[in-house]
C-alpha cells in the first residue's frame, strides 16, 4: 500500500486543501471560519502548504483592509488526488 502524505495528513492542512479543490481562491478569512481554526494555526499551516509549493498565498490589499488569499497550484492538485487515491486504497474503494 502507498504511503499516505504526511504533510496533507494533518487534520487542518487537509480541510484547507479540500476546500480550496473546491474553489478557484479562498481568503484567510474564509478558511479560518471553514475550518474553525485560530488565525495563528491558520497561518502556520498555510505556510507550510505554501513552502511544499502546494498552495500559492497572494497578500493584498481590499481597500485599506489586508487581504489574503489562497489557491491550488497544479502540484497541490496532483498531490491531493493521489493523497485521496491513497487513501481508496487502504479503504478498498
Amino acid at each position: 500500500m502507498k504511503e499516505l502524505n504526511p504533510l496533507l495528513h494533518s487534520q487542518l492542512r487537509l480541510a484547507i486543501m479540500s476546500i480550496l479543490m473546491s474553489v478557484d481562491e479562498a481568503d484567510f478569512v474564509y478558511l479560518k471560519e471553514k475550518t474553525e481554526s485560530t488565525a495563528g494555526n491558520l497561518s502556520v499551516q498555510l505556510d507550510k502548504l505554501s513552502s511544499a509549493g502546494y498552495i500559492r498565498v497572494i497578500k493584498g490589499m481590499s481597500g485599506k483592509r489586508p487581504r489574503t488569499t489562497c489557491s491550488v497550484t497544479p502540484d497541490g492538485r496532483a498531490a491531493f488526488e493521489e493523497y485521496v487515491n491513497s487513501l481508496r486504497s487502504y479503504l478498498n474503494l
